[in-house]
């Protein structure tokens, strides 16, 4: 059994609601994001990226934006993975270490280095890195790297994850995981302000 339309469950969209109609107004846009979704977190075929893995990531990214029904969601799916409920605390404790906000990071020499900004660079600690293993650690470190410092990311980078043992397939289905994630959690908000606008007979500020 799949997965009902994950924006809308995150989002406590009901059917038949005000945002639901909203919704489908564009409802190519909405059946993209549901196919997006269950092609990265329930594939007929998961490849070298396990599932428990793609929970782990998205437990760690989603956590890092603090609090929320979509952190609460991931932490859940890999809670529910045979081979993901003893990845739960190193996570937990990576997800505190890597809080931060941004972006931030440094622009190449020229004009726009003005706007350089510094910031966490994150690393996996000693601690949690027997437990994760050299995929997940190297995968951490990289999914933060694309969170937070997006414009720090070189080749270099994805030497790290070929070294750890990413296959080419494999960092390219990391990345649109990592970039579905920062999409899903932006429109989840949205959603929910506009819900608690709607519900407070306003708009939201």
């Amino acid at each position: 059994m799949r997965t009902r339309d994950i924006i809308d469950t995150l989002a406590g969209i009901e059917p038949g609601s005000a945002l639901d109609a909203i919704r489908g107004r564009r409802l190519q846009a909405r059946e993209n994001a549901q196919k997006s979704y269950l092609a990265l977190f329930e594939p007929v075929d998961a490849g070298d990226f396990s599932l428990a893995e793609r929970a782990a990531v998205a437990a760690f990214v989603t956590g890092l934006h603090g609090e929320s029904p979509v952190a609460a969601f991931y932490r859940e799916k890999l809670a529910a993975d045979v081979d993901g409920t003893r990845l739960l605390e190193p996570i937990d404790s990576e997800i505190a270490r890597g809080m931060t906000s941004g972006s931030y990071g440094s622009y190449p020499a020229g004009p726009l280095s003005v706007e350089n900004t510094a910031g966490l660079i994150y690393r996996v600690s000693a601690a949690s890195k027997p437990a994760l293993g050299a995929r997940l650690a190297a995968a951490l470190e990289h999914a933060h790297l694309l969170v937070f410092r997006p414009r720090d990311a070189a080749s270099d980078d994805m030497k790290a994850l070929l070294a750890a043992g990413w296959s080419t397939t494999g960092i390219v289905t990391f990345s649109q995981l990592v970039a579905f994630l920062s999409f899903q959690l932006r429109v989840v908000s949205g959603l929910r302000t506009l819900a608690a606008a709607s519900a407070q007979g306003g708009r939201p500020s």
